[in-house]
């Protein structure tokens, strides 16, 4: 690459490439293709001959040739019969037939060969190639570069790297046609060396060479190439061309740089619709430009250009980011106005934007009412439902709409298309979330049947979606046999270990990320911060927080504060952890001081924890559970104005209420319980179940926790406007007890028990589940709303730190 560098230097030299020229040098790419007529033939031989045409001298600006025409060797044309299109068959046969075959009659059939869908077009240009060869036609450097141009199309650059080499002349449409097809085929280096090639030999590039250029050097990241190709462009006045013009908004918008974009877009003196379509879609893909979006769609309405699919698809996805469905309405009813309502783009991009506002019923109708759809259309809808799922105005409204992915998934595997690397990664995002193990499974197996699962994006999923189902071995295997790693998979797995208790193994896999090369970032440090936490690693973790900022010059944030604080605080070592907070003069969030207020108070150090829940209630608490841990605080020692205080509190940020809710799936079903839910068929024997299990538990140590009165809601749907602290009644068994108890009454012995709750868990149910795993020997894997508890023989992953549990 030194030589390319050193060579298109010499872009801006003006003394190596002077204005005068040859006339060969003259000549777009487009325009012979464009300008050849259909050719026919009828009776004897005859064919319209076209010829390549004087080019002019100077940089050439208009972009079109004129092209003579001649009789064929008979003087006329043959009238007796009508005129039928000419195939490639019959091309190569006419010289069997003794018929004479013009030069201008192959570039029709070679535009045949770009049309054809599968090899066979690459087969019938290399047999029309051979013809050519025989016939002589391939001197002809008209027909020679058309040639180019289809074995590009075709994917043959090596093929038309040949040609070209042996080609007698060359002009400026032949060297653009070689450029542009690297691009085409994902070499844009190769097209980079070819355009250095170009300017050694004196040849003068026009407007749609640069224009080439300038893709290749946003392909190649090139951009600082593509200033010097701006540069030319600049000095012989070719930026103000449209053209020119798209190609360095297009350039500079997808190397992130939009303000040079917008520079060369408002140099642009006459904009088409592709000029604002690169803008509008540039905008819409960077959240900070996504008003200059909105604004720029609007001036092109009232400057009077007509928007095509490709621009209303940009807007609408606009919407989609905005979530902004006034606008997004009011583009739809302007699809109907201009006819575009039934492209597939544009309907996609509009069910799209209702998934994101969460009008899933209507986006669900433009589905099913298309005609056709693609896998672009699929990957819409189960992304959308995937993405919407944190969004839900509770957890049943979000795994139902986790099921409705699941269920299109399966349709789209049943359908004549196949899901591609986006499908299974966003699939795999839904597995994750519910906990869907067999399903997760499932898709791991089509992934390797489609070929999809050596894409790293794939994999990363895939590691995540077991770490978060509690299967730590599989999302093991998936990690070591993946090909590639990305830091993104390596944090996967440092977080994955860190969160099944296996924290020197986090540590040993950092310490092998650092040795392969990979930068960590900063979530990289948070699950290695961490993994030191869980294990009481003062030393480690005091060493990892410095080398974040000494080596790899990233900035603590507050999460990687309170994972040190969190460490303290574990230990029972409170002084520390405020003297932490004081020494780096971080301001603590929500979930830092209520980690402090249950630490405090499992430690027993009740002036710390009250401290702690004063400057908590500060903040002012958004989230329901940290009320919950302040009255259960309050009331078991007594302090009835600071409940009072509380719960007016609470009512005033109207934060709702806290409802418990548990799931686990069993044989593709997938069960539901609330706290003492007795609407189960077989209630009656789970708690039996249960009562048998606490007697056997309290036998062998377990004390059930008696001084937190519960305060969680059991209303039912349609109860929100209750009071969020209004539930006093005493419950006994939670959702995630009963759960557990259907998990060991329906498995198979030995079998890992799976439960998804929708809060934190309680102390009480914490401790009598690790005896319940002791008593029925099974592994029992609970993921709450906090982090995942493991709990094999009587132990948990969590290491039994009150700060993880709702006291």
């Amino acid at each position: 690459m030194r030589t390319l560098i050193s060579s298109c230097c010499l872009i801006l030299d003006p003394k190596r490439f002077p204005r005068s020229h040859t006339p060969s040098d003259a000549g777009h790419l487009a325009a012979p293709m464009a300008s050849i007529p259909s050719l026919a033939v009828s009776g004897a031989a005859t064919a319209v001959a076209a010829k390549p045409p004087p080019s002019s001298a100077g940089f050439d600006k208009g972009g079109s040739h004129q092209r003579s025409t001649q009789a064929a060797e008979n003087g006329r044309l043959e009238t007796e019969s009508p005129p039928r299109p000419l195939d490639a068959l019959e091309a190569m046969s006419m010289l069997k037939d003794g018929r004479t075959v013009q030069s201008a009659m192959y570039v029709p059939l070679l535009h045949q060969c770009v049309q054809a869908s599968d090899r066979g077009g690459l087969r019938t240009a290399r047999a029309l190639h051979g013809h050519m060869a025989k016939t002589g036609t391939v001197a002809d450097m008209f027909v020679a570069t058309s040639l180019v141009n289809v074995y590009m199309r075709c994917g043959a650059s090596r093929d038309a790297r040949r040609l070209f080499d042996g080609m007698p002349d060359k002009n400026v449409v032949t060297w653009t046609a070689l450029i542009t097809g690297h691009t085409l085929n994902s070499e844009p280096a190769l097209a980079l060396e070819v355009f250095v090639e170009m300017l050694e030999l004196g040849r003068y590039p026009s407007h749609y060479t640069l224009g080439g250029m300038l893709n290749a050097c946003s392909a190649a990241r090139r951009i600082d190439l593509g200033q010097q190709v701006h540069g030319y462009s600049v000095k012989y006045g070719a930026d103000t061309i449209t053209s020119m013009g798209n190609s360095l908004c297009r350039m500079y918008c997808k190397s992130g740089d939009l303000e040079s974009g917008l520079r060369a877009f408002k140099g642009t003196p006459d904009k088409n619709v592709i000029t604002w379509t690169t803008m509008i879609s540039s905008c819409a893909e960077d959240e900070n430009y996504l008003e200059l979006g909105v604004s720029l769609f609007l001036d092109m309405l009232e400057g009077g250009v007509t928007p095509n699919e490709f621009t209303l698809t940009s807007v609408m996805s606009l919407c989609g980011t905005r979530l902004d469905m006034n606008l997004g309405k009011q583009v739809q009813a302007f699809c109907y106005k201009v006819g575009c309502e039934a492209n597939l783009p544009v309907k996609n991009s509009t069910m799209y934007l209702y998934l994101r506002k969460g009008e899933t019923d209507e986006a669900m109708r433009l589905f099913e009412e298309m005609d056709s759809s693609s896998i672009i259309t699929w990957n819409a809808m189960i992304s959308g439902y995937a993405q919407i799922m944190d969004s839900a105005k509770d957890d049943l409204h979000a795994r139902s709409r986790g099921f409705q992915a699941l269920k299109l998934f399966r349709d789209l595997v049943r359908s004549e298309l196949k899901p591609d690397l986006f499908t299974f990664s966003s699939i795999l995002s839904v597995c994750s979330a519910m906990m869907a193990l067999e399903q997760g499974e499932q898709i791991h197996a089509n992934t390797i049947k489609t070929g999809c699962l050596s894409d790293v994006v794939v994999n990363s999923a895939l590691v995540n979606m077991y770490n978060k189902c509690g299967c730590i071995e599989c999302a093991t295997k998936a990690f070591v046999e993946m090909p590639t790693r990305t830091p993104v998979t390596w944090t996967s797995m440092i977080s994955g270990y860190s969160q099944h208790g296996r924290s020197r193994d986090a540590i040993q896999l950092f310490e092998d990320m650092i040795l392969s090369g990979a930068k960590p970032n900063e979530i990289t440090f948070v699950s290695l911060l961490s993994a030191c936490s869980y294990a009481g690693l003062v030393e480690e973790a005091e060493r990892y927080f410095d080398m974040m900022r000494s080596e790899y010059h990233i900035e603590p944030l507050v999460d990687h504060y309170g994972c040190m604080v969190d460490m303290f605080v574990r230990l029972g070592r409170l002084d520390d952890a405020f003297s932490f907070i004081k020494r780096t003069g971080f301001e603590p969030n929500e979930a830092i001081w209520s980690s402090l207020v249950a630490g405090c108070r499992s430690h027993g150090n009740m002036e710390l924890a009250f401290y702690a829940a004063d400057r908590l209630l500060e903040l002012k608490p958004k989230v329901i559970e940290t009320y919950v841990l302040l009255l259960n605080m309050y009331v078991s020692t007594g302090r009835w104005r600071d409940v009072a205080r509380v719960r007016k509190l609470a009512k005033h940020e109207d934060v709702g209420v806290l409802r418990d809710r548990s799931w686990i799936a069993i044989r593709d079903k997938v069960y539901f319980f609330r706290a003492d839910d007795m609407t189960h068929p077989q209630a009656t024997e789970l708690y039996l179940l249960l009562e048998n299990l606490l007697e056997k538990a309290k036998a062998v140590g377990y004390e059930p926790y008696q001084n937190a009165p519960e305060l969680l809601s059991d209303s039912k749907e349609g109860d929100e406007d209750k009071p969020a602290a209004a539930a006093g009644s005493l419950i006994k068994h939670h959702s995630e007890r009963l759960a557990v108890a259907l998990g060991l009454l329906k498995t198979p012995p030995g079998a890992t028990v799976r439960v998804t709750k929708n809060i934190t868990m309680c102390r009480d149910c914490h401790s009598s589940i690790k005896y319940f795993s002791l008593l029925a020997n099974r592994e029992i894997v609970v993921r709450d709303s906090k982090r995942l508890h493991k709990f094999k023989d009587g132990r948990c992953s969590c290491g039994d730190f009150g700060g993880a549990l709702l006291l």
